[in-house]
């Protein structure tokens, strides 16, 4: 009987101690996950207030894409995107209390040099049939595809669609009749 007390004490021990930590870093993680707890931090502002105007936020489609689609890996990769939901935390605290001035350009070239198509391909699944759009299609095959020696990055076409000051907000639908105006 005492042979198997032992590992029934230890196994209950562990449930119980497993799931209120379990409970709490889920809690943790959840909470911590939303835009308005990123834009909480002055440095983070200009990001929010940016994000806020562009297409990841306003389309015609009705989708919003979070600072952690675009940031982090897939959520499905737990470990990993738990690894760097912790790395990308701890950075920004430390940055936030050790650097007198935040060079936000620096910081953007930094978060352009480390995105993966992957991240990007998160949501935007189909990029090989856009009606009426040959060139983009074409553009896109070879990002997918790439020969060796060429290959691209999403942001390298794709690089000023968020985080950039804008009077207006910037509506898909409406995206033609900005660029005939030019803007």
């Amino acid at each position: 009987m005492t042979k198997l007390m032992k590992p029934l004490i230890f196994i209950s021990l562990g449930l119980v101690l497993a799931f209120p930590i379990f409970s709490l870093s889920y809690y943790t993680m959840i909470r911590t996950s939303t835009p308005q707890f990123c834009a909480s931090c002055h440095e983070i502002q200009f990001a929010y207030n940016t994000w806020k105007t562009s297409t990841h936020t306003n389309n015609a489609h009705g989708f919003v894409a979070d600072c952690m689609d675009c940031h982090l890996p897939a959520p499905h990769d737990t470990f990993n995107f738990f690894y760097s939901k912790t790395a990308h935390g701890i950075k920004d605290i430390v940055v936030h209390f050790i650097q007198d001035k935040y060079d936000r350009e620096k910081t953007r070239q930094a978060a352009y040099s480390s995105f993966k198509n992957e991240q990007c391909q998160k949501c935007h699944l189909n990029l090989l049939y856009i009606p009426n759009k040959r060139g983009a299609m074409l553009a896109h095959r070879s990002v997918l595809y790439p020969k060796p020696g060429y290959e691209k990055k999403c942001v390298d076409c794709h690089k000023n669609l968020v985080h950039n000051k804008r009077d207006f907000y910037r509506y898909k639908q409406y995206q033609e009749a900005y660029r005939g105006l030019g803007i």
